[in-house]
């Protein structure tokens, strides 16, 4: 049971690629447009606002496909061999999963005309009841369904991995020989979802009034909620089951729900992005967000993992180094900086920079600036800070376009021993 919730947790990463690169782009677009970096110099530039606009869009494009990529994520990770059938079969079942769960709703007569806040006002309920009850339901790829966020993606992919486990291996009598082994997957997968889809119909309502108790007692709990979500993300990162708590917490109502522009957003990530593309963003809704986003884990990850990564690198058997420098990618990348006078300048403009900053706290108590730019509202700076600005810059360019072709390559002592061969 341990290795399969640490294989489920693995499989819930997949998706976070794309969100750290959405979180990216619209961290750029909203510095852009805040008066705080650039006053309103290009507030009123059409290039600008245009860019703004496309990563607006490829974003919320992005947040909206999240329950189907995290169902075809845990279907890849969850299924043993041949996992690109068992993906295919996932996207046939969770379009087929909400399907069923639509049809039933408009069975009892519920669809998105019927749930509508206007519709619901008019029928003599109070804004704020028809608000709650409308956030119960969600479109999904053009289907009316339960507002399942995530978890519909989970259930999903975790149904198509047990049958495609079970199923990709069936022989079918020689009369239908042509449907077995993985041909089968998707055809149990269309035979099965419609029963699995009218379960969670009924299952569903009771499972997400606990889900949204759950988060509610969380904000209720102020600071001591975002203790008891820090201390269970540290208790749980031995077994790696800490993943599936940051999930819940990034994806999931167990984060918090907000209503932002009418819309009901859910999951700290997706309410502290969405905000991102607001042009003057509720830095209150912003607070609640982000409290469980950098729950003082951060100065342990930029400090305190750095410096284990070089303690194992220093204690390692001389005959180990290589195999531990090249698993610990960041002493890789600063040992192979070192070696290259190239590599060196911009760490040195980097080291440079932050020692200068730490003499001035040192002996002044502060930092001394010295530039101002009048040209648009931005922050006075200093040599130092040209230092590890300009630094990083290069760094990273160096790094993308120059260290494979400057750094020596040290050749594996089987190649060496093959070439004296």
């Amino acid at each position: 049971m341990k290795t399969f919730i640490q294989k489920l947790g693995k499989s819930l990463m997949g998706p976070l690629s794309i969100i750290v690169a959405a979180g990216l782009l619209l961290g750029l677009a909203s510095t852009l447009l805040n008066p705080n970096v650039f006053g309103n110099a290009l507030a009123n530039v059409a290039l600008v606002n245009h860019f703004v606009t496309l990563v607006n869009a490829l974003a919320g494009g992005l947040f909206g496909l999240l329950p189907i990529l995290f169902c075809m994520s845990v279907a890849q990770g969850m299924s043993k061999e041949d996992k690109e059938v068992a993906t295919f079969a996932s996207i046939i079942g969770f379009i087929l999963f909400h399907t069923t769960i639509r049809f039933l709703l408009q069975l009892k007569g519920i669809t998105a005309e019927t749930v509508s806040i206007d519709y619901l006002v008019s029928q003599g309920k109070d804004i704020l009841t028809a608000t709650q009850e409308n956030a119960a339901y969600d479109t999904v790829m053009g289907i009316f369904t339960y507002r399942m966020s995530i978890f519909g993606g989970i259930i999903v992919g975790l149904w198509s991995a047990m049958i495609h486990n079970r199923f990709h291996t069936t022989q079918l009598p020689t009369a239908f020989s042509f449907f077995s082994g993985k041909r089968f997957v998707p055809i149990m997968m269309v035979v099965t979802i419609p029963f699995l889809g009218a379960v969670m119909f009924l299952v569903w309502p009771l499972f997400n009034m606990l889900i949204n108790g759950f988060g509610a007692l969380l904000a209720q709990a102020g600071a001591f909620g975002t203790f008891i979500y820090g201390f269970l993300e540290r208790l749980l990162i031995p077994t790696g089951l800490h993943h599936i708590l940051n999930q819940l917490i990034r994806f999931t109502p167990i984060g918090g729900s907000a209503m932002i522009n009418g819309e009901q957003v859910s999951g700290a990530l997706n309410i502290f992005n969405t905000l991102l593309m607001e042009t003057e963003p509720d830095m209150d809704m912003m607070r609640q967000a982000t409290r469980f986003l950098t729950q003082g884990t951060h100065p342990f990850m930029v400090f305190g993992l750095p410096a284990a990564c070089f303690a194992m690198y220093k204690t390692a058997l001389p005959q180990n180094k290589d195999k531990v420098k090249g698993i610990l990618l960041a002493a890789a990348l600063w040992m192979n900086l070192f070696r290259h006078p190239l590599g060196k300048l911009p760490l040195t403009l980097l080291l440079a920079g932050a020692v200068g900053n730490l003499i001035d706290r040192a002996f002044r108590g502060f930092v001394v600036d010295m530039f101002n730019v009048l040209f648009m509202h931005f922050a006075v700076f200093n040599v130092a800070d040209i230092c590890v600005v300009v630094g990083g810059i290069a760094a990273g360019l160096y790094y993308m376009f120059l260290m494979d072709k400057l750094e020596p390559r040290e050749e594996a002592p089987h190649d060496q021993a093959d070439a004296e061969g």
